[in-house]
């Protein structure tokens, strides 16, 4: 299935709650992704990355002409500044289409091309066996396992790190 990634622009308010707003989407996500997601929260939202201005850093994932999902870049800072944590999700009426796998991969180039690190990560709950797959298929590798570490929805669950290095990825031609 085809798809882009591009800016947020203030028009895509509408496919953004559309899409946000599920409970199988918030499940996974940390709880600073609201639930349930409103309008307002996705004006706040697209508002916020279009301050931001250039380098983007968090995208919009456009599948049939509508923002389905994101896909983001967060550089570390202090003694991690190397380092970019990634996080993403997608609408489910797109899942298991290969979409998240090839976002992923094209991030993760624009990643290393456009900022100065060396090290993306992701931190997938145990719980998200789907997730875990997808980062797998981009050359993601396993990097640690924290047990019992996260509190969502009145239950612990496992905090994975996966990670991709610069040195490491033939996904960017930069390497």
């Amino acid at each position: 299935m085809d798809f882009r990634l591009r800016p947020w622009k203030i028009e895509d308010v509408d496919s953004l709650v559309k899409y946000a707003n599920n409970l199988n989407i918030s499940k996974n996500l940390q709880d600073r992704f609201p639930s349930p997601y409103t309008l307002e929260d996705a004006y706040d939202f697209i508002g916020m990355n279009i301050a931001k201005g250039e380098p983007t850093e968090i995208f919009a994932i456009e599948v049939n002409g509508e923002a389905a999902g994101g896909i983001g870049l967060h550089q570390q800072a202090d003694i991690q500044i190397k380092n970019a944590e990634m996080g993403y999700w997608l609408g489910e009426p797109y899942w298991g289409n290969g979409i998240m796998t090839r976002a992923i991969q094209q991030m993760v180039d624009y990643g290393f091309e456009t900022f100065d690190i060396t090290r993306i990560f992701a931190r997938p709950f145990g719980t998200n066996l789907a997730s875990q797959r997808v980062l797998e298929k981009a050359g993601f590798i396993l990097e640690g396992r924290f047990e019992k570490t996260l509190f969502k929805n009145g239950e612990y669950l496992d905090e994975l790190f996966y990670a991709v290095r610069r040195n490491s990825t033939s996904l960017s031609s930069s390497n």
